[in-house]
Order: structure tokens, then C-alpha cells, then sequence
């Protein structure tokens, strides 16, 4: 396959075209953008000069303008399309699009599909419920410029996914890590062998598990494909994908500026730290140094498939805030799923942190006979250097999920 020039830049051409295409914009954002004219500085001559943006600077900016808040660089009427982030971290935020930014939108998934070897032969299966969540309706776009054939399992129950997957010979699907592994539980159930059906490929955005072996390697067994990572947020954009190694999602570093917040709040091209990013297109609505809240560590040099563009080693490991101390050892929530998904016994799990006499405990609840219980626990424990108590119940018993799993919970007891 044949790499784009932007993935195989040198840092010096990166930084180059990064800062003129968001120099050339920063005088009209100080202009016609009420939100960014009283947050930028009037002379700026490099990235670091410019102030950070969060989801709660966004957020009270909206409550205080409803229902769109400030950061709107054009007349209403230019937009042409509205969605929302899920909420699951505060206040769902509404994002605008003008026809401009959308083709961006649309432009930033291309290096995603190509990267997976995804063309126009294939038929895309999005196995999703169309609402208000950007995701896979820009992920829907990118692949109608793509020239591919979009099939939507929008307002389909998980059976019927399934049988439209077979029936349509679609070649890749689009979904969330849990709901693949959900739709090759259905298929099971239904006496169908997603294995055997055309799937080749999946792209799996929303959570980490794409880029947690143990995840993708069920997925892949159980669906007969190839599976790769995407990450990407309503307020910033498409803006990741995982490679031929697999061993973390590289940055459209063409279309976003990338830094990491060290744990000093020291901002970095590389490194341990919290993800910021800068998009480069969606000038209507733009974040500038926009601290996302996902936990990565950055690395830069070439990989093996070719690219220079900055990887987050094996991917986003989690947000932020969801890293818990249990008796002085930091734990993600992704790191249990990378051991539990390792015992094909194990259907759904979920992981319960409590606060019992001023300190946190960990309880886990595995779909899965006794004995692979106690198994999960000491692995955990070996692995992890801390005790989890793991608790069997039997198939069935768990919720599942259709978008973003909702598996990490935390009590007081």
C-alpha cells in the first residue's frame, strides 16, 4: 500500500504545515468566533502561545448561551448539521457542522479505511442505532466518499444485525469492541458462524478494546476478521487509526496537532500524559489545544508499516479520570479487560470498586463457571499486584450493550 506524503513527514515539515494552516485561521477565529476572540492571544507566534480548551470550558460557555454557546466562527444559517456528545462525562455538548466541515469530517476517515484495507469493493455493515452520536454517521459519510456500499443496521435488533451481516455479504463492520463480541454471542445463539460468513475486516471506535490483544484477538476469532482500532471524539473529530502492526493508533497528524499534558501540566510532543489536540478543518466549530481527557502515551519515531505519524501505544488507555488507586497501585479499567478477555470462558464481566473502611476494593463479576472465576482473580492478582474478588454467575445474567459498555462502577459501601 502506498503511504500519503503527510504520514511519512519529517517533524520539521509537520510543524510546518501544522502552524500555517492554523496561523492563516487564527485571525478570523479572533475576528468572527466570540468564544476564541477573548481567549486568544493578539500575537501569536507559536502552538504553546494559545491557552487550553476543555469540555468544561465548552460546556459553560453553552450553559450560559444556549442552546449552542459562542464558539460559532459563522452565521447560524451556514450549518448544516448538529450532533451531541453522550454525555457520559458531564453535560452532552451539541456540535455544529457547516457543509465544509462535514467534507472534512468526511476527508479524515479516508486514512482510517485505507489504513485497515478497506476499498470501494466492500460493503460496510454499521451496526448501530443512528442518533445524535457522530461517530459512525461521519465514519457513514467517509465510506459514501469512499465509493463503498453502506448498509445501516439502524433500528435492528442484535438478531436481525446479524442476519443482515449474512444476508448482505457484508465485508466489514463498524461498531463498538463490545458489540462485536455481542453479535457473535447472538450469532451462537441463532446457530450462525459469523466466522464463515464475507466478513473480512472490522473497525471498532468507542472503547479501548480493539487495541487490547486479548479484546481483538476474541473479536477476530469469533468473526472470522481482521480488527483495528479508531479514535475519535464529537467535539475534535475522526482522528485515529490502527496500522498493519496493531500495536497502538497512529494521528492524522495533517488534519490534528497533537501534544500530551505531562503529569506536571508540562505540554510535550511525546510521552505519558493526558492527549491534546488541535483539529485543522472544522473551522466553524473548532477546538484549539483541546484537552480530550483520554490517558495515552505518545510515541514518535517510524513504525513498522512506514508512517512518522505520532502512535498512542497501545492506544487510548483509558480516560483520566477513570485511572482508581486500589491499596497504592493505579489501575485502568482497560487493564482488567485485558486479562478477563484472555479466558474464552468468560461471556460479559463487569468490575465494581468499592470504599470500604477508607479503602477501595476491587469486586469483579464474571459471566463463567467457578473454577475460570477463581482463575480471572489470580491472575489479576499476579498480573496487576493487587486483590480482586471474583464472583461467578451464570450466562445471561449481565447487561450488553449496544454502544459504549458501562462496566466499570463504583459503590460505597
Amino acid at each position: 500500500m502506498e503511504l500519503e506524503p503527510f504520514e511519512t513527514w519529517s517533524d520539521g515539515d509537520r510543524r510546518r504545515a501544522q502552524w500555517s494552516l492554523l496561523s492563516a485561521k487564527l485571525p478570523e477565529l479572533q475576528r468572527e468566533n466570540p468564544f476564541y476572540r477573548a481567549r486568544l492571544p493578539k500575537a501569536a507566534r507559536e502552538l504553546r502561545q494559545l491557552p487550553f480548551t476543555t469540555k468544561a470550558d465548552l460546556s459553560e460557555d453553552q450553559a450560559a448561551h444556549p442552546p449552542f454557546g459562542t464558539n460559532l466562527t459563522y452565521p447560524l444559517d451556514r450549518y448544516v448539521r448538529l450532533h451531541q456528545t453522550s454525555g457520559t462525562t458531564g453535560r452532552p455538548l451539541r456540535l455544529l457542522d457547516t457543509p465544509e466541515s462535514w467534507e472534512w469530517w468526511r476527508e479524515c476517515w479516508q486514512p482510517i479505511y485505507r489504513a485497515a484495507g478497506v476499498t470501494a469493493r466492500d460493503r460496510i455493515f454499521f451496526a448501530f442505532s443512528f442518533g445524535p452520536f457522530v461517530g459512525f454517521w461521519s465514519a457513514f459519510a467517509g465510506a459514501e466518499r469512499l465509493g463503498a456500499l453502506c448498509l445501516t443496521g439502524g433500528a435492528m435488533t442484535t438478531t436481525e444485525r446479524v442476519a443482515a451481516i449474512v444476508a448482505t455479504e457484508a465485508t466489514v463492520l463498524m461498531c463498538t469492541p463490545t458489540y462485536a463480541l455481542r453479535l457473535g454471542e447472538a450469532a451462537r445463539e441463532e446457530g450462525i458462524d459469523l466466522a464463515r460468513s464475507a466478513l473480512r475486516v472490522s473497525i471498532h471506535a468507542g472503547e479501548p478494546g480493539a487495541s487490547i490483544p486479548a479484546t481483538r484477538e476474541r473479536i477476530e476469532k469469533e468473526l472470522g476478521v481482521e480488527s483495528f482500532d479508531h479514535t475519535g471524539a464529537t467535539e475534535v473529530g475522526a482522528h485515529g487509526f490502527s496500522c498493519s502492526a496493531r500495536d497502538g493508533v497512529h494521528i492524522n497528524e495533517s488534519e490534528f496537532i497533537v501534544e500530551v499534558v505531562d503529569a506536571s501540566g508540562e505540554a510535550r510532543d511525546e510521552g505519558d500524559g493526558e492527549l491534546v489536540l488541535t483539529n485543522l478543518g472544522r473551522w466553524g466549530m473548532p477546538v484549539i489545544r483541546y484537552r480530550t481527557g483520554d490517558r495515552v502515551h505518545a510515541v514518535r519515531g517510524t513504525c513498522s508499516c512506514g508512517r512518522t505519524l505520532v502512535k498512542l501505544a497501545g492506544g487510548i488507555a483509558g480516560r483520566v479520570d477513570d485511572m482508581v488507586t486500589v491499596r497504592g497501585v493505579n489501575v485502568f479499567p482497560s487493564a482488567i479487560e485485558a486479562i478477563v478477555r484472555r479466558f474464552d470462558e468468560v461471556g460479559e464481566y463487569r468490575v465494581e470498586l468499592a470504599r470500604v473502611r477508607e479503602m477501595d476494593e476491587l469486586r469483579c463479576i464474571v459471566e463463567a463457571p467457578a473454577d475460570v472465576a477463581e482463575r480471572v482473580g489470580g491472575a489479576i492478582h499476579r498480573e496487576l499486584g493487587i486483590r480482586c474478588l471474583v464472583e461467578s454467575v451464570v450466562p445471561g445474567t449481565l447487561p450488553r450493550f449496544e454502544m459504549k459498555a458501562k462496566r466499570f462502577n463504583k459503590t460505597n459501601v
